[in-house]
């Protein structure tokens, strides 16, 4: 089988790197916990968009393993890997990655559907199951149902990437009638309801009361507001914008939790890659 590969700017790194600190701190806390106060606790990793398992770097033309590879490989081990891709061909090529593993799951299929019918359900609070959850769709195509599970649960934590520059060039144009309905449609699925106009657009301070596009800021704010008082998550770290060379903003990455501490632990690592 010949290998696939995504090529990914260093955006894409970036977030690999993020991942990689944080699977480790949370493994690290996850393992002591066990050994000292609760032996059955057990930690899954989810990747609801897994890919292929390599990537290219377009900056250094090097091989990248991704997140599943990142997640299988760090110490101390999770309890289960899930990995979910919706096309067969890179759930397959994944898995000959990987091997075969007791431990690890990769499955070919919406992940809308199997999330939440399949995967959520082995992340119960009460069986003393955690997770850790990379939710990076290609597009906008994640529906809220997914988030607000995640954030009910009470076990659960996010990665989310909301792409925000998707949105503004389809779903998000200054001139309505020339927005994408396909891509409204899904902005919808996303947000959970049509209140994502409310947020978008603004005509309190225009003279003919004409609605007009709030910064990337505003509108991500709101999505992060949503998180907490929507979904359910207690802490939502501010995100890291995932910029090209001319400083657009690709997507935001979101970081969702129940814990201060993990919180804390992904401001740290935000803010020192928004330094670099």
């Amino acid at each position: 089988m010949a290998v696939d590969y995504d090529e990914i700017g260093i955006w894409s790194e970036v977030k690999l790197a993020i991942i990689r600190e944080y699977a480790s701190a949370y493994s690290t806390i996850l393992d002591a916990q066990r050994r000292q106060k609760i032996p059955s606790l057990k930690w899954l990793y989810i990747d609801a968009y897994a890919g292929p398992g390599l990537h290219l770097s377009r900056a250094t033309g090097e091989i990248v393993e991704g997140s599943p590879l990142i997640a299988v490989n760090t110490n101390p081990p999770f309890s289960e890997y899930h990995f979910i891709d919706a096309n067969p061909r890179r759930a397959e090529q994944l898995r000959s990655l990987i091997g075969e593993r007791d431990d690890v799951f990769i499955e070919s299929a919406d992940c809308n559907d199997a999330l939440i019918q399949k995967v959520f359900p082995r992340a119960k609070y009460s069986d003393y199951r955690r997770a850790l959850c990379l939710l990076d769709p290609y597009n906008i195509n994640l529906k809220w149902e997914v988030i607000e599970a995640a954030g009910r649960s009470g076990s659960i934590e996010v990665f989310l990437n909301f792409m925000i520059m998707d949105i503004n060039r389809n779903a998000l144009r200054r001139n309505r009638d020339k927005a994408v309905q396909s891509k409204i449609d899904q902005l919808t699925r996303l947000w959970g309801d049509d209140t994502w106009e409310a947020a978008a657009f603004d005509s309190s301070g225009n003279l003919f009361g004409d609605p007009e596009k709030v910064s990337n800021e505003q509108f991500e704010a709101a999505w992060r507001e949503r998180l907490k008082t929507k979904a359910g998550f207690k802490f939502v770290s501010r995100p890291m914008p995932m910029t090209t060379k001319t400083k657009s903003v690709i997507y935001y990455l979101y970081f969702a939790s129940q814990k201060p501490v993990a919180a804390n632990i992904v401001d740290d690592i935000f803010n020192k890659y928004r330094q670099r």
